[in-house]
């Protein structure tokens, strides 16, 4: 066990508590626990980097928690009209296509190597900051006309070009 895999576990520990703290509109003690979640990101992955405590786990457990934090924090603020039905079932469903073509790549025994793509990494931004946003807007009660709508259709613009360029890296991964 790892400092930046002890972070991680601590980061999906949160997740439930993020939850809750949404659902029960209490905004913003669910931003300042979801500040903490990403501080923590950022902090084992500059300890994995900084004295080189990477790992495959690590690197698995980071993507499982950015995304478990992601898909909570999405379906939690949709269930308080916070965010459309139809930006979480974008999100969710990107996800679960990459994680289908993962597994489908495996179980034909031509595995992909797992390497998040710069438009994955600006897409993961992106959502974050939907909720970071989101949560600070129902927190501190900032008037954002059209803003929301905005931030919506940049998180699906990434969403879309990044389920995209994986596809295209499969389809070359499986047919090389």
């Amino acid at each position: 066990m790892t400092i930046p895999n002890a972070l991680t576990l601590f980061r999906l520990c949160l997740i439930p508590l993020i939850v809750v703290l949404i659902q029960d509109r209490s905004f913003h003690l669910a931003f300042a626990v979801f500040l903490v979640a990403g501080l923590t990101d950022a902090v084992d992955g500059f300890i994995a980097r900084r004295f080189k405590m990477q790992s495959e786990v690590g690197a698995y457990l980071d993507a499982l928690a950015d995304k478990s934090l992601i898909a909570a924090s999405f379906i939690a603020l949709f269930a308080t009209g916070a965010l459309p039905y139809w930006l979480v079932v974008l999100v969710i469903f990107r996800d679960l296509m990459i994680v289908g073509a993962v597994a489908i790549a495996w179980l034909l025994e031509n595995p992909i190597p797992i390497e998040p793509l710069l438009i994955s990494k600006c897409n993961t931004a992106a959502q974050i900051g939907a909720v970071a946003f989101t949560l600070a807007a129902g927190s501190f009660l900032v008037p954002t006309p059209g803003t929301h709508q905005i931030v919506h259709l940049v998180v699906a613009l990434l969403t879309v070009v990044s389920v995209g360029a994986y596809f295209v890296k499969w389809f070359r991964h499986m047919a090389g």
